[in-house]
């Protein structure tokens, strides 16, 4: 009879939890650009910051590493302080606008928009210090519930990760509660696995699949942004495409309206294209996102897009609220690894499965590289650019003082903390060897709090920025 009584409640279990659903997100039945977690929007709600600089920061891939480090820098600006002349005082911290994280950064990216302040007080418990791979397995494996759950076929192991992360960090927390808040307007990226194109959760791209991300949990956001391929489910977000009267953005016609005889804007006509192909909901009714770090392991694509469509488009810098910036800050903290290889010493070449993960990580790696170098030449090329168009206007009869106002100038400064900064050959050795996962001891996720203030501290151009500012380090 107890067997049976057992069998029975495994059924009706298996009744209630087998057809568990994905959650689903919510339609959107017109877009209204003057609503919803926007950037500009956000930008303009807060307080304690300057409108005029547009402080960038990029969170990298590379699970508790990335989480560990990116934190660390956020301590380390939270430090330096600066007097406006009202006698107010203000954090570098505060003046962060948007922060961009992928995969392991997105949690600090998330994580810091929600809590701001009281982050520095609870994060590394809660999150950083946690065993939060091993809790990931058991309930993957340990909990009867999920075992059903995850027969049903569109509630896979995202899912859960999605559950545990709401439960030890997020609250149940959903972009709408970011809306109006003070902190930086926080961009967890992700990766469509069908085309390879990226996909930001935040209401520009939810508005080209017609849907209202403030009802989506942040805690989604995250499991999204880390579903690593075959480790973790991809996750299916609904297509309601074409459904929402939605117009693309000013920047487009200026886009597609350029004379074709000369070099495009090409990434801006490519991201074009991508946004086409998120919008099309009627031949594309669903979205399978993975990792952002299959598209983009630094966070920066986004911004490098964003940057040329401001720099090629009046019409995108008045719709964003962006003429008055004259400062431009992009400060991308890349926790990537590098661990030592011996193969080259050997005879027989390495297994497969090193193979499979050499193949995918290198390409990722130089990818993120070149990244960081085309940001640095997006700077150098504004700058000439500027150039170049006031000496067109002083030609065209223009006074020097007239062409330079009419073409204000933006300091545009890139900054990338990283391993390879370290000038100990043992430090930079043991950092870049520390694994890509969500369990680190407590002496490595100290190391790597402490590396990451270490690192932003000897950078000459954060040197730069801080005396520009007027700021100081206080303890």
């Amino acid at each position: 009879m107890r067997v049976f009584h057992f069998g029975l409640s495994l059924l009706m279990l298996y009744t209630v939890v087998a057809c568990a659903n994905r959650p689903i997100n919510p339609p959107l039945e017109k877009v209204d650009l003057k609503s919803g977690y926007r950037g500009n929007l956000h930008a303009m709600q807060r307080k304690n910051n300057e409108f005029k600089t547009l402080f960038v920061l990029s969170f990298s891939g590379g699970g508790t590493r990335a989480a560990s480090l990116s934190y660390g820098v956020l301590k380390e600006l939270k430090r330096a302080e600066f007097t406006l002349p009202d006698g107010t005082t203000r954090r570098m911290l505060d003046e962060v606008d948007v922060i961009t994280g992928v995969s392991g950064g997105s949690f600090t990216a998330l994580s810091y928009a929600l809590y701001q302040d009281r982050l520095f007080d609870e994060y590394e418990q809660r999150f950083l210090r946690r065993n939060v791979e091993g809790d990931l397995a058991k309930r993957s494996f340990l909990y009867p519930s999920n075992w059903f759950k995850l027969m049903g076929g569109n509630y896979g192991r995202s899912e859960v990760a999605a559950d545990l992360y709401d439960e030890i960090l997020f609250e149940n927390a959903t972009f709408n509660d970011l809306i109006g808040s003070n902190g930086p307007y926080a961009v967890a990226s992700t990766t469509d696995i069908t085309t390879g194109s990226r996909f930001g959760f935040y209401q520009d791209d939810f508005d080209l699949i017609c849907s209202d991300i403030a009802q989506v949990k942040l805690s989604r956001a995250a499991a999204t942004s880390s579903a690593v391929p075959l480790v973790l489910s991809p996750v299916t977000l609904n297509n309601y495409g074409g459904s929402c009267d939605y117009q693309y953005p000013a920047w487009v016609k200026d886009i597609l309206a350029q004379d074709h005889s000369m070099r495009p804007a090409g990434r801006a006509l490519e991201r074009y294209k991508q946004m086409a192909e998120f919008a099309d909901g009627t031949n594309r009714p669903y979205i399978h996102l993975v990792d952002g770090g299959v598209s983009d392991n630094i966070g920066v694509r986004g911004v490098l897009d964003t940057l040329e469509e401001f720099f090629i488009s009046a019409a995108f810098q008045q719709e964003k609220g962006f003429v008055a910036i004259n400062r431009i800050i992009l400060l991308v903290v890349n926790a990537k690894s590098s661990h030592d290889r011996d193969w080259q010493k050997k005879a027989s070449p390495p297994g497969s499965f090193k193979q499979l993960s050499q193949s995918t990580g290198v390409p990722i790696e130089r990818y993120s590289f070149e990244t960081v170098e085309l940001m640095k030449d997006r700077a150098e090329v504004a700058s000439w650019r500027r150039r170049l168009l006031v000496a067109e206007a002083q030609v065209a009869g223009a006074t020097k003082e007239e062409a330079e106002a009419r073409y204000p100038k933006i300091d545009f400064k890139v900054l990338d903390v990283n391993f390879e900064n370290l000038a100990d050959p043992e430090d930079r050795s043991y950092f870049m060897n520390l694994p890509t996962s969500f369990v680190l001891k407590d002496e490595q996720v100290t190391r790597l709090i402490d590396v990451g203030g270490e690192l932003l501290r000897q950078s000459p151009t954060y040197q730069e920025i801080l005396t520009e500012f007027g700021a100081t380090i206080v303890d």
